[in-house]
């Protein structure tokens, strides 16, 4: 009997962790986006360099030409899935609701029980597919991006009562330094980064600033 009971332990054991390993899988498999809906989405990989636009001559149009390019970026799932337009983030290209369903909490850093930073730790963690960054949380409840125009965003970007109080030049420094909007461009394994590279986002940015910071019609 005795060994026979250590059989049906072990055996049970052996299910257990299949279970769990299933269980691990499906969940991985939920937040990964289908090859299919990444072939649908197509994100831009590439930004056009700021002397591309010297060509526009009229300088309304090229400011206007320069943020739309900028709009790669800003409407691409790297960034929307942190700016979304209500208490909780997307994730994966196809910007599925946050696995767990977590909320914004009062600062953006998640509610008090279950912060961020609970899962999110100081750096990408490619062997469970967590991303991290040290101050990882959702961007202010002002700066929501989904659902939004182009010219929507534009507007926004630019309006310090919603762009954490910044000016057009403190606004570049962010686009062009902040490591977390960095994030965007080394998101970890199985994300698509944003296009071109942030030093390229920023020269946009200051272009952009520089013709006038217009914004499009829609």
């Amino acid at each position: 009997m005795g060994d026979d009971g250590c059989t049906r332990r072990a055996a049970l054991k052996g299910v257990a962790g299949i279970l769990a390993l299933a269980a691990t899988a499906a969940i991985l498999a939920l937040e990964q986006p289908s090859a299919q809906t990444q072939r649908a989405a197509s994100p831009a990989r590439e930004l056009r360099p700021v002397t591309s636009f010297a060509g526009i001559t009229n300088q309304r149009a090229r400011s206007i030409a320069l943020f739309e390019e900028m709009s790669k970026v800003l409407r691409h799932p790297r960034c929307m899935n942190c700016h979304p337009a209500g208490d909780h983030p997307t994730q994966t290209d196809a910007m599925r609701p946050h696995q767990p369903l977590v909320v914004r909490g009062t600062d953006g850093h998640g509610a008090p029980g279950l912060p961020c930073a609970t899962c999110h730790h100081a750096a990408n963690f490619d062997p469970a597919g967590i991303p991290g960054h040290a101050d990882w949380r959702l961007a202010p409840a002002s700066m929501a991006w989904q659902g939004r125009s182009g010219a929507q965003i534009c507007a926004q970007i630019k309006d310090r009562a919603r762009n954490g109080n910044r000016d057009l030049a403190e606004l570049i420094r962010h686009l062009s330094e902040d490591s977390l909007v960095g994030w965007a461009w080394s998101p970890g394994l199985g994300r698509t980064p944003a296009p071109g590279t942030q030093a390229q986002f920023g020269d946009l940015a200051k272009a952009w600033v520089e013709t006038g910071a217009q914004c499009p019609r829609a």
